[in-house]
């Protein structure tokens, strides 16, 4: 199943994959609103995993409280108790200094680096976690810049999207690193052997955009990797689902996510507007109920909640802050994914095949522009 047609895992099926136990690290305390859908989202993700193992990282009291009369994820839970929780206002320089190897957020990232944990999942700041996750599990030998990608809507199931907003600004070799790392994460969600890829850009001909995306562009089709480069795509081709992966810096990445939330929050305040004007908008809406349903599960954010930060010695979730337990629970079952098909040793082994490939001069090119040519070719 490709990743444009998977099935998100929050849609009332329980998925049981009676495989080895997984460990999953939680940041309790990390979420608006202190984070209190957390715990009810383990336990909707327990019903689906019921074999996996939970380590609860916060104020022992305050997850105490919140695990009465909840005995499913009390049985499979363990309690660390931690004494600083990372404001989600933080400053990243300020939380590492005072949060760093007390609180719960940076306990959590060194639970999945001593081995303890297959991934962990925070609500929390997002700019304290990918510094934290940065400074405790350390950048893969072979990148440049980590990244974060999400997975986004498509009309044909979803495409993912990277970087949305871990760094900003990306040079050609960085942009071809998110290539490598969103086609190894479209391989550990769906199984695709050479995943679509296209960069972002403001038009599909080789002529146009940033120079460094142009020489991105032309390393992905001379190098030998696992992926299908389909070349650029524009704004409108990612809902349209153009491409598995779609690649982009992070600050034109954050600023297409953020624009695609607030348009699916106008349209569905339109239509709820729309239904509620007359009595006949009203009988229309309830003949149409059935239909009207359908939409609001495909444009509901918590279908494709979880931002997967690349390019780490281990496995982070990002999950929104503001979400509630079946979003959490979504983000849970995306960690899970990526830990049961290796998705760090994918990336490895992807960097490893690229990093030996050797520079020649391209003699298609009259400029005498230097591409990557495969070592084999």
């Amino acid at each position: 199943m490709s990743v444009r047609g998977r099935q998100t895992v929050n849609d009332g099926k329980k998925r049981q994959i009676m495989t080895r136990t997984l460990t999953i690290a939680v940041d309790v305390m990390g979420g608006d609103n202190g984070g209190d859908f957390v715990v009810p989202g383990v336990e909707l993700a327990l019903l689906r995993q019921p074999q996996s193992k939970i380590l609860l990282f916060g104020d022992a009291q305050v997850i105490k409280q919140r695990l009465e009369g909840n005995p499913r994820v009390t049985a499979a839970s363990k309690i660390i108790h931690c004494d600083v929780m990372v404001a989600m206002d933080e400053k990243p320089s300020r939380a590492l200094r005072r949060g760093r190897r007390v609180s719960s957020m940076w306990q959590c990232l060194e639970a999945v680096r001593d081995g303890e944990a297959d991934f962990a999942i925070s609500a929390g700041n997002t700019g304290a976690l990918m510094a934290m996750a940065r400074f405790v599990l350390k950048t893969m030998s072979r990148i440049n810049r980590p990244a974060m990608a999400a997975l986004w809507p498509t009309v044909k199931g979803e495409s993912i999207v990277l970087d949305v907003g871990a760094s900003i600004g990306a040079d050609a070799r960085q942009l071809v690193d998110f290539a490598v790392m969103g086609a190894a994460m479209a391989n550990s969600i769906s199984g695709l052997r050479r995943p679509k890829v296209g960069l972002l850009n403001i038009g599909v001909e080789e002529v146009k955009g940033l120079e460094e995306v142009r020489e991105a562009g032309r390393i992905l089709r001379a190098s030998d990797l696992p992926l299908d480069y389909h070349g650029f795509v524009e704004g409108d081709d990612v809902g349209q689902g153009v491409v598995d992966v779609v690649v982009t810096e992070g600050f034109s990445g954050n600023i297409a996510l953020k624009t695609a939330e607030g348009t699916a929050n106008q349209i569905a305040t339109w239509l709820r507007a729309a239904m509620r004007r007359s009595i006949w908008s009203r009988i229309g809406f309830l003949l149409a109920s059935s239909a009207f349903k359908v939409l609001r599960q495909k444009m509901d954010p918590r279908r494709s909640n979880g931002g997967v930060l690349l390019g780490l010695n281990g496995i982070v979730i990002k999950s929104h802050g503001g979400t509630d337990a079946q979003g959490f629970a979504a983000a849970i079952d995306l960690g899970i994914d990526m830990a049961r098909n290796s998705l760090v040793a994918r990336i490895a082994a992807d960097m490893e095949k690229f990093e030996g490939s050797e520079q020649k001069p391209d003699p298609n090119n009259d400029d005498g522009t230097v591409v990557l040519k495969a070592a084999n070719s």
